[in-house]
């Protein structure tokens, strides 16, 4: 009887005094999936994110990118894998809350996957092509006028704020731009700096490098306020179009059947990544806002309110798959 109460308070004594478990939540590999090509805003973040990942956790991280279907290839293939954390998703809104108003991905948006990390926003930006005669938006959007149905602007996927920003100011300005959709922002920027499509809306994070080169030209930006890197550059609000105001939150998803626990350590571990200065500094210098911290159901009511914005959006104007 006295064995058995020492091995009983020696044991007590042993999960006291041992060390307290890993903050982070992998305990092998992780893979983190991207619904974008290689270049683009979101494959941006996920590199960002899984270098200091791989760090905290002390695990592999491996970011593969399965761009394609509005980003429905990349949400099918992380609800079909355990949902165990080990596989996640690093998205942009657009994602989740506009491309699905248009195109059905065969997935529901808002139960079958859960923010567990909202880290930085990307706004909109409207740039040109450096061959375009416009100088600023008010030339460009009189140039447009002056051409019904000759000019053509881009977005990096049908269904996303990029082409929304295009279809509310047509609306707004009576112009007539021809969308042209590309699977991602690489491929459409690579056509605007070539001058086969003269305009585009694009994420500031993949855009801004190639203003600073001028590769493209920034002719307008679709925030509530000028940004302060282009303070010379008007917003849509002041050109008149105060509905073309567009900006993506960037971060990381898992799949609903995720068990709340295991939702809540990945959250903290993601946070605590987030909050690095190092992270914060690199997604700054990218082009990203880093956002202040969120808990999950914070992100999930803002999941689900630029989700029903869209939704409006979408009915208001009109839009369709083209």
């Amino acid at each position: 009887m006295k064995r058995l109460i020492r091995i009983a308070v020696l044991a007590a004594l042993a999960a006291v005094l041992a060390p307290a478990p890993a903050f982070a939540f992998a305990d092998k590999p992780i893979k983190l999936i991207v619904p974008a090509p290689p270049g683009g805003t979101i494959d941006v973040m996920a590199r960002i994110v899984s270098d200091q990942l791989s760090r905290d956790t002390g695990q592999p991280v491996v970011v593969e990118n399965k761009p394609g279907a509005g980003g429905a290839i990349a949400i099918k293939y992380l609800l079909s894998q355990p949902a165990d954390g080990q596989v996640l998703m690093v998205t942009a809104s657009n994602v989740l809350t506009e491309v699905p108003h248009v195109l059905k991905g065969g997935f529901d948006p808002l139960a079958d996957v859960k923010p567990v990390s909202l880290m930085a926003r990307s706004s909109l930006l409207f740039i040109c092509s450096p061959r375009f005669p416009a100088r600023n938006a008010k030339e460009a959007i009189a140039y447009v006028k002056s051409h019904p149905g000759e000019v053509s602007v881009a977005s990096y996927s049908a269904g996303t704020a990029s082409q929304y920003a295009g279809a509310i100011l047509n609306k707004a300005a009576g112009l007539d731009m021809q969308h042209v959709p590309y699977p991602g922002s690489a491929p459409a920027l690579a056509q605007v700096m070539g001058g086969q499509v003269p305009l585009m809306f694009d994420g500031a994070v993949t855009s801004k490098p190639l203003i600073a080169a001028g590769k493209v030209r920034l002719l307008a930006v679709a925030t509530p306020a000028r940004m302060p890197e282009f303070p010379g550059v008007p917003t849509f609000a002041e050109l008149g179009y105060p509905d073309v105001n567009f900006g993506n939150w960037t971060g990381v998803i898992a799949s609903s059947k995720t068990p709340a626990a295991l939702t809540e350590k990945i959250h903290q571990t993601l946070e605590k990544v987030a909050a690095n200065p190092a992270v914060r500094e690199r997604l700054a210098n990218a082009g990203f806002e880093p956002m202040p911290p969120r808990s999950l159901a914070q992100a999930e009511s803002e999941l689900r309110q630029e989700y029903e914005r869209n939704a409006g959006i979408v009915k208001t104007f009109a839009i369709k798959l083209d």
